[in-house]
């Protein structure tokens, strides 16, 4: 294919991107593979820990598509052994251990998932288990010589860890050691990640040099700031969008973000044009919640396609600014001289995932009959020959309940 001129390329490989460790040999890179017309190798890996993704995820995804895009090839690493390690990286105790059929099970429903953004006919997906999972115990020491523990102990996360007395796993030194060899392996030019894998991505270039390999650039990403405007996205501060939430779901908790992130969201998660970025940062300014609504649109409709956003807004206005109960809400009935805890008709109803889940918003005042709060975590309704009430959970959730 005839790639972009480099400046071009570069103006879409650098929207969004923190740092690029050097970009003076990314631009050499790019300069080489056009006049050779030979795609880049990029990487990205991802141990399959959890199998969920949320738009945190999709950052990162996102950035390799653009590679795709621009004509270079995709490496997606799924680290079935570096996940028996567990990655520290941010970490601030030891990672317990996942099992071959958890790691399996995950990676299944991750690839799954991350094809939604990648171009799947246009990726080649490889498990590090094909070589690490092939070295010899003499291969791991020749390996550790690489780095010291100095080296090792510089690190933010283990250096706070050992200033506060927190133990740390020897095998913990050997993830960015795993890693690093990835690249060794696949002899990549450019690898991927989020600002906190920096360490990581720079072993990578050392053991590539060691190896007497042209050294790969890092590109680092920011981590995505999540629906509370504090901390990163993650589903443990529950603060998360999944990729594959319900359309109505996504367009909800879009809308509920901080106004300061509406520009950084665009800029993350979106395909707007980087020519038209600096109007919407401008339009997020001037006229955040007009603006916030088209994020939510554009990011909705990458998901679940046009139709689906455009009934989400206005499922939107309909309920949460029209206050309305929606047309499809489902109805659940129970027989009369029953009693059911508020718990399980949640749960019926499918609006949350766990009791724990639906207990904490109890407690924060989300449950609502017929417009009244319940906030007793074990308040249960005794159904007679006319009872039927409007359940409401979160904000964007209704179902009707009434007897047989």
């Amino acid at each position: 294919m005839a790639f972009l001129p480099v400046d071009e390329q570069l103006d879409v490989i650098k929207r969004g991107t923190v740092e690029l460790v050097p970009e003076k040999e990314l631009v050499a890179k790019l300069e080489r593979s056009k006049r050779e017309n030979k795609p880049l190798k990029i990487k990205l890996g991802c141990d399959p820990t959890r199998p969920d993704l949320h738009l945190g995820h999709s950052v990162i995804l996102r950035k390799l598509r653009q590679f795709q895009d621009l004509g270079h090839e995709a490496i997606l690493i799924i680290g079935d052994f570096t996940a028996l390690i567990g990655d520290p990286t941010g970490q601030n105790k030891t990672r317990p251990p996942l099992s071959r059929e958890e790691i399996e099970e995950n990676a299944s429903t991750y690839l799954e998932q991350a094809t939604q953004i990648l171009d799947e006919s246009h990726t080649t997906i490889v498990y590090n288990s094909e070589w690490l999972g092939t070295m010899g115990f003499e291969d791991v020491i020749k390996l550790s010589s690489k780095l010291t523990v100095a080296q090792m102990i510089e690190r933010d996360d283990f250096s706070k860890r050992y200033n506060n007395n927190e133990p740390i796993s020897l095998h913990e030194f050997l993830y960015p050691l795993a890693q690093g060899q990835d690249s060794v392996h696949l002899q990549s030019d450019v690898e991927l990640g989020g600002t906190d894998q920096k360490f990581n991505l720079l072993v990578g270039r050392q053991l590539q040099k060691d190896d007497g390999q042209e050294p790969q650039i890092a590109l680092m990403m920011p981590l995505l700031v999540g629906t509370d405007g504090t901390r990163k996205m993650s589903k443990s501060y529950d603060n998360y969008i999944g990729i594959t939430e319900p359309a109505n779901e996504m367009y909800g908790k879009v809308l509920s973000i901080p106004d300061d992130l509406i520009y950084s969201w665009f800029e993350l998660l979106t395909d707007i044009p980087v020519e038209d970025l600096p109007a919407y940062k401008k339009k997020a300014e001037e006229d955040p919640r007009n603006t916030k609504h088209e994020l939510a649109l554009a990011i909705t409709r990458m998901y679940h396609g046009e139709e689906e956003a455009r009934a989400a807004r206005t499922h939107f206005e309909k309920t949460v600014i029209g206050n309305a109960i929606p047309d499809d809400a489902p109805t659940l009935k129970y027989e009369a001289g029953n009693e059911v805890r508020l718990l399980d008709i949640v749960s019926d109803a499918g609006f949350t995932s766990s009791n724990g889940e639906t207990k904490r918003l109890i407690k924060q005042g989300g449950v609502s009959i017929n417009d009244e709060k319940i906030s007793d975590k074990g308040y249960s309704i005794t159904f007679d020959g006319d009872t039927e009430f409007t359940l409401k959970v979160g904000k964007r959730n209704f179902a009707i309940v009434k007897t047989k």
